[in-house]
């Protein structure tokens, strides 16, 4: 092409190219020419051209601040209707030299790729095209789905003096989380019209948005490869798209991608520019988009017919008549809880049957003439509190619920799982007990008492003396007095401490008293209660009212569970003592966390699931805590996984972290310190292990299917069920070599594992374990799926370069770039309701247990689908939940 212009004002254009792009250097005397192979010669050439090459001559007419085109040569319809955009005034000059290469790069853009050999276009029919059409949008519910009124209301606000600057764009437009993108995706938008300013007007915004929300794929294709090719020269070349690569990672805080930019720029280029001419065009970008695989989460299912037919029963339904979906609610809630019913129908029928009892007995007292229902109410209340202060102990009596869990057919009929929501539940109790004991005492029968006149005393010299009580202090110094307050003030710290508001410190409290808060507190507090029932024997024996001993019931109530109780501690003391543990491995994690392998204590045997105490008497000589086991009953270590989010565990990162160092090449993780034999080995802290205890994810045996659903660290015991099943696979594979093994198999055949993280770091703790069930599960008994919640879902622009990525990658080296192991992530957060459907299809009149480990927010909705599905579905789903 060659633009001709008779020229009344001398300007000039001082911008330099590079060969592969039109030349603009010098005044506009000269012409401006691009190469197109399929017109005829025209009669002027330019010695940028080879003999033989063809061209466009366009020439202009530049009359003060006006362009108008004189003659076109060569060239088609469209070439000509684009050449007349240069006919637009412009208000000054920079403006109409912008005007002039930006059309001129058009012509080049699209005669160079006439010029260029024929291109199979990618076949948009093929499966997975589809979904792919359906994505690179700029506008998705992660964003905002607001129409134009939303947008000009912010331009509004935003706006100033009538203009919105570049760096408010994304704001503007729901762009909040990722403010680069946004910028560069203004940028692309700008260079497309010509503004060169950093702020747009409401109408310029308008045809912005207008874009960026157009439904076209190619509109879309075309927005996203403007934004990478930013010198607009319909080319992109390994620097833009490392650039774009750096971009996207960013978005999606995916840091490790970020830091292998280059070399995933590398593989793109290798990809797709096969003649090595050094760049990609659009049509390169559309073949990729359309080839990649799906990362959906609409899972295939064996059958398509039966997931369809699944899909219309689990339309919800209303019952028209409300007795009858009255009923059938209460019949689905009796079915769902009738083991939590019937424990607390229980203990609440003897609480009301204590307080009955002494209610009555007292009533028929000569104290009742006196003190009058007050007296009643307080013996009522201190009946049941002597009750709950017995069985509050039996629920974190741990060895006995895992005794009981694991050897006996009591599970069937008594929620072991739910034993700390009991234990709260009691210690509700307890607080209503001393709150109406204590209240009546002091507020009612003692006042009353001081006010009675020497006849109404008469009955009362027995217990109180000849001599009557003169005022208040006579009462609360005494021992059943002081013990009794000391009782309630001892109960209230630890009550108020062990509200999740100060055991998590959620709350913003001044520093002095946020000291006071976190589980530290909430341990030593709850470590009264040594001092509370010694307090409580005490004052359940200097009673004002009942002087004989055997009258004196509390000792009664507490000795059995006291005992019991004892004995757990004094086996935890005796078991901890001996298990003293070697350090074999220790390792630091992106997310704060740490991994330590230890050496397995002779005779320790542990189901997967289940959970030890830990302590450090480095960091605290007297505290324990649980964390779940991570490795396998059939490893030859145990190995556990700590997420440092207290006191304690980040006393503990730092203890450890002194005698690691960086790792090597082929080890993961931040730091490491392997502790191999004959070597020089640095002093590590001492650990001593309690255990192991039972907990809700040890009753996976029980299962043909089992959904694993991991939130976080709550991954930990899910990943200790993964490694037995594969050892279980692996067992079996033994057998069919002909291989002896004692091992006996169990009965899970499928196992779902499905684990949820925001952070890509976290994809290293398990590295290993899930390169070894892609390596050793051939017969996919085993299907992991991970989840990076940190990258937008699928179909959006700003995570459309990592999922084209990702199957570059995969299928060259068949590692995953997020997650760095075999297996794929998928983006965002799953379809719990597929995921469910999914395995419904697949197993059919089985019952599939299901087990959830993380924090308590996802709980709600995973019961319910298990719930659902087991309804309308022959497939039935038992929930078990862990929260951390």
């Amino acid at each position: 092409m060659e633009i001709h212009h008779s020229k009344h004002e001398s300007w000039s254009d001082t911008e330099s190219t590079s060969s592969s792009r039109v030349g603009y250097s010098g005044p506009l005397s000269g012409p401006i020419l691009v190469n197109n192979a399929n017109k005829k010669h025209s009669s002027k050439k330019s010695a940028r051209f080879k003999d033989g090459d063809e061209y466009v001559e366009i020439t202009l007419d530049i009359r003060e601040d006006s362009v108008s085109v004189q003659n076109i040569k060569g060239g088609d319809p469209e070439t000509a209707m684009l050449a007349t955009k240069l006919e637009k005034r412009p208000s000054f000059g920079s403006q109409l030299s912008f005007k002039i290469r930006q059309v001129s790069q058009e012509l080049k853009r699209m005669t160079s790729m006439k010029a260029a050999a024929p291109f199979h276009r990618a076949d948009r029919n093929k499966s997975g095209a589809a979904r792919a059409l359906r994505g690179l949008k700029f506008m998705t519910k992660n964003v905002g789905t607001e129409g134009w009124s939303e947008i000009e209301s912010r331009f509004d606000e935003l706006s100033v003096n009538g203009s919105l600057p570049k760096s408010l764009f994304g704001p503007c437009i729901g762009m909040n989380e990722s403010k680069e993108f946004a910028e560069e995706l203004f940028e692309a938008l700008a260079r497309r019209r010509g503004i060169t300013s950093s702020a747009v007007n409401k109408a310029q915004l308008r045809e912005f948005w207008e874009q960026i929300t157009d439904q076209s794929f190619d509109a879309r294709l075309q927005t996203f490869f403007d934004m990478v090719d930013k010198d607009a020269d319909g080319r992109i070349t390994e620097e833009e798209v490392k650039e774009i690569i750096t971009l996207s990672a960013s978005a999606n805080k995916l840091s490790k991608i970020q830091e292998c930019a280059e070399e995933y720029a590398a593989l793109i280029m290798e990809e797709l520019d096969k003649d090595n001419l050094g760049y990609i065009e659009i049509y390169n970008l559309e073949t990729l988009l359309l080839q990649a695989p799906s990362q959906s989460t609409n899972l295939v299912t064996g059958s398509r017919i039966l997931s369809r037919l699944l899909s219309e029963k689990l339309v919800p339904t209303k019952e028209k008549n409300p007795i009858k979906r009255w009923g059938r609610g209460l019949a689905y809630f009796l079915e769902d809880n009738w083991k939590r019913i019937w424990v607390l129908a229980l203990w609440f029928s003897i609480c009301a049957g204590l307080f009955t009892w002494k209610f009555i007995q007292y009533r028929h007292r000569a104290v009742f003439d006196v003190m009058g229902y007050c007296v009643t109410t307080a013996k009522g209340a201190a009946e049941t509190t002597k009750f709950n202060m017995a069985i509050i102990l039996l629920p974190v009596c741990r060895n006995t619920i895992t005794w009981l869990r694991s050897r006996t057919k009591l599970g069937v009929a008594v929620p072991f799982d739910d034993n700390i929501n009991f234990h709260k539940v009691v210690a509700w109790g307890i607080a209503v007990g001393v709150g109406l004991h204590a209240g009546a005492h002091l507020t009612c029968d003692f006042p009353r008492l001081l006010h009675a006149t020497d006849d109404e005393y008469e009955p009362m010299e027995q217990f109180f003396g000849e001599e009557r009580p003169n005022n208040y202090w006579w009462f609360v110094k005494g021992t059943e007095g002081w013990t009794g307050v000391t009782m309630v003030v001892l109960m209230a710290i630890a009550y108020t401490l062990a509200q999740p508001w100060f055991r998590r410190n959620r709350l913003n409290l001044p520093k002095p008293i946020k000291k006071l808060t976190g589980f530290n507190a909430f341990w030593y507090s709850h470590h009264l209660f040594i001092i509370v029932y010694a307090l409580f024997i005490v004052h359940g024996y200097y009673l004002y009212l009942s002087k004989k001993w055997y009258k004196k019931t509390t000792w009664m109530y507490l000795a059995v569970p006291m005992l019991l109780y004892a004995c757990e501690r004094l086996i935890r003391a005796f078991r901890s003592g001996y298990k003293s543990v070697k350090i074999l491995k220790v390792a630091v994690y992106p997310g704060n966390v740490l991994s330590l392998h230890m050496s397995k204590p002779q005779g320790f045997k542990y189901t997967s699931g289940q959970y030890i105490f830990v302590n450090c008497a480095d960091v605290s000589p007297f505290q324990w805590h649980p964390f779940s086991i991570t490795s396998a009953p059939g490893d030859d270590y145990l190995s556990i996984h700590i997420r440092t989010l207290g006191d304690w565990t980040s006393q503990l990162k730092a203890l450890f972290s002194k005698v690691c160092q960086p790792p090597s090449v082929d080890q993961s993780g931040l730091l490491r310190a392997d502790i191999g034999k004959g070597e020089n080995k640095p002093r590590l802290p001492k650990l001593l292990i309690d255990g192991p205890y039972g907990a809700p994810a040890q009753d996976y045996k029980k299962y043909d299917v089992l959904l694993l659903v991991g939130l976080g660290i709550g991954a930990t015991p899910l990943i200790s069920i993964v490694k037995d099943v594969l050892n279980n696979i692996k067992h079996q594979n033994e057998i069919e070599e002909g291989v002896k093994n004692k091992r006996k198999p169990f009965a899970t055949k499928r196992a779902y594992f499905y684990w949820v993280t925001r952070e890509q770091g976290s994809f290293e703790w398990f590295r290993g374990v899930m390169n070894e069930v892609a390596e050793y599960d051939r017969d996919r008994m085993i299907e992991l799926h991970n989840y990076c919640t940190s990258v937008y879902e699928e179909g959006d622009a700003r995570s459309a370069l990592i999922t084209m990525l990702q199957s570059l990658q995969h299928a060259k080296s068949g590692v995953d770039i997020v997650s760095g192991t075999q297996v794929k992530t998928h983006f965002a957060r799953p379809n719990w309701h597929k995921v469910f459907k999914h395995v419904a299809v697949n197993h059919t009149d089985k019952r599939v247990g299901v087990f959830y480990c993380g924090a308590p927010g996802l709980t709600g909705e995973l019961r319910r689908l298990a719930q659902e599905f087991s309804r309308k579905t022959s497939t039935k789903f038992d929930f078990h939940k862990e929260n951390f």
